[in-house]
């Protein structure tokens, strides 16, 4: 079974949690230990990626530890196409649409197709938007952040995703963002589209995850939670709020 195959059967019994572990955060042993903690806690996948600082060494280093650990996909999320780890289950192969930079839009993707041809790795098309205050990952990405007041542009943004074949819209805040996507903004993406929607950026506790989940989210993304080192005790409480 594919990973796509594997999260879309899921899916069909209800809302999913990722974790996501950054290597530039820790040193490989550390994220298979979070990794193998945030399995045992019931998460359904694990991200790898979302830093500038990724290497190739720390991400193959850092993917193979945490697969050691782990039962559930381990998903690579890139920043670009500069590392690509044969070890990940799949890729997300992410376009940021409301990016200035054609770089971002289609650049790093081009550069980085036949390598993930070369080493076999499942491609997850997706469609990455960003929403204000959209952090560091807007900034570096030169993102036209979509207004936090502005759902209709999430939607023109979610649609366009997936007439254009993609098989995943992703709402992100930004990692350490104050507050997440909107919930009006999420309910009318999701009223709008016929893809998997996943919602990051912003959601450190139970209640904001659950709030996101009932807004639409078919999966939400938490990373920041495990960074700051908050106990294992927060991240089970959202895992559990969004498999209520």
């Amino acid at each position: 079974m594919t990973v796509d195959e594997l999260l879309r059967n899921k899916l069909t019994k209800g809302s999913l949690h990722m974790t996501l572990i950054d290597p530039a955060k820790q040193e490989p042993s550390q994220a298979g230990s979070i990794g193998k903690e945030a399995c045992q806690l019931g998460t359904d996948a694990i991200m790898v990626g979302g830093s500038t600082d990724v290497t190739q060494q720390n991400l193959d280093e850092t993917v193979q530890a945490i697969k050691a650990n782990v039962d559930v996909p381990v998903i690579y999320f890139p920043s670009g196409a500069h590392a690509i780890s044969p070890h990940a289950d799949a890729i997300y192969f992410m376009s940021m649409l409301n990016s200035r930079n054609l770089k971002m839009v289609m650049g790093e993707q081009v550069q980085g197709a036949p390598v993930v041809k070369m080493l076999k790795l499942e491609p997850l098309s997706m469609g990455y938007i960003i929403v204000a205050p959209g952090m560091k990952v807007g900034e570096v990405g030169q993102a036209d952040v979509i207004p936090r007041d502005s759902p209709k542009t999430a939607v023109a943004y979610a649609l366009a995703a997936q007439f254009l074949g993609m098989r995943y819209v992703y709402l992100e805040a930004g990692s350490g963002a104050p507050e997440p996507v909107p919930e009006d903004m999420i309910r009318a993406v999701r009223a709008a589209i016929d893809v998997p929607l996943l919602v990051g950026g912003g959601i450190r506790d139970a209640e904001t995850a659950a709030r996101v989940k009932a807004a639409g989210a078919n999966i939400v993304v938490t990373g920041t939670v495990v960074e700051e080192g908050h106990s294992m005790s927060r991240l089970q409480e959202i895992i559990e709020a969004i498999h209520l």
